[in-house]
């Protein structure tokens, strides 16, 4: 797949496996700034260390696992002691991720996101169905380990897993993103950026905090980032937004002022959700639309150039593929000279 790092020699491996497991642990850390108890069970509304794994795995290759369980064991280490159960905690935090490079691989993903089909199949693929993994994992040794009562496992899970499928749907692509980026914008792009990041910064809160619910007034940010900015704005508008909702969340203010844990898990993970796939299927639909115009102007003008020299009497400087099943030279022809 394309985007994969070679990797020179054991020195080189090493480096890259110690930079996953620094960077899944530096996520983790953050992710559990902002907690939730859930029937007596920690989960993290946003777990940004899924989507690093996803991001790690497409950007280094299936052989950076390792990175990711050191991180993962690091990052339970500052929760509780070692013990027995953590082994099961760690495969499902690598497994997880494995099985959902291993799905858009098989669905045809691209790292770039430009089409509308790799959003589709990492929304569904990498989030929705590989994220079941570990929280199965997770929630099912809590009761192995009675931890958490029988009765109170669907609660648990359904946050565990929407935590997990929110650090993919957020985390991956900004990260991915952040691995292609290689060039600025243009001076004037700058200027539309800059007024972008002041809306932002001034209505976000606003949605996050007011008291009224005004949690809707993001969407309108969302479109206008990924009509101008495609997925590199519309991202990085979602990102804010979900910070802040999640700290809005967690401390009870705002939109999730007087309600239970379960009902604030519930408004946050399905306004996440929702803005989340808003942003990351606008932002390929736009993109793939912008390529498609670009491939269709590329022809057009080629198709020109093609007609002038016909006109002129002169051969087509562009012949046509040698894929054309009637370029290939035929037994016993041979191609005459051109007209003119």
């Amino acid at each position: 797949m394309a985007g994969f790092m070679e990797v020179r020699g054991p020195g080189g491996y090493a480096v890259q496996v110690l930079a996953v497991a620094a960077c899944y642990y530096g996520a983790g850390r953050l992710g559990l700034l902002r907690r939730l108890v859930v029937e007596g069970a920690v989960v993290t509304p946003l777990w940004p260390p899924t989507g690093v794994a996803v991001a790690a795995l497409l950007v280094f290759g299936l052989a950076a696992w390792p990175g990711i369980t050191i991180g993962a064991f690091f990052t339970v280490l500052t929760l509780s002691p070692p013990d027995v159960g953590m082994m099961g905690f760690l495969f499902g935090n690598t497994v997880a991720p494995l099985c959902a490079v291993l799905l858009l691989r098989r669905s045809g993903f691209r790292p770039e996101l430009s089409r509308l089909r790799d959003g589709l199949a990492l929304v569904f693929l990498g989030a929705l169905s590989a994220m079941m993994i570990s929280a199965s994992v997770g929630v099912g040794l809590l009761l192995a380990t009675d931890k958490l009562p029988v009765h109170n496992f669907w609660p648990v899970w359904l946050a565990w897993w929407v935590g997990d499928a929110m650090g993919v749907l957020i985390v991956t692509p900004i990260a991915l993103l952040l691995y292609k980026s290689r060039r600025p914008l243009p001076l004037g792009r700058w200027k539309e950026a800059t007024a972008l990041a002041a809306v932002a910064c001034a209505v976000v809160p606003l949605a996050a905090y007011s008291s009224i619910s005004l949690l809707f007034l993001v969407y309108p940010l969302l479109i206008w980032a990924a009509l101008r900015f495609q997925l590199a704005g519309s991202m990085l508008c979602a990102l804010l937004t979900s910070v802040l909702a999640t700290v809005a969340a967690t401390d009870g203010d705002g939109a999730f002022a007087g309600l239970s844990r379960i009902e604030v898990m519930a408004k946050l993970q399905a306004f996440n959700g929702a803005m989340a796939l808003t942003a990351l299927l606008l932002s390929a639909v736009i993109t793939e639309q912008r390529h498609t115009r670009r491939s269709v102007e590329r022809a057009c003008q080629e198709l020109v150039e093609v007609l002038e020299h016909l006109t002129a009497g002169e051969v087509p400087p562009t012949p046509r593929s040698a894929s054309d099943p009637e370029d290939r030279p035929r037994p016993g022809h041979t191609p005459g000279p051109g007209p003119g």
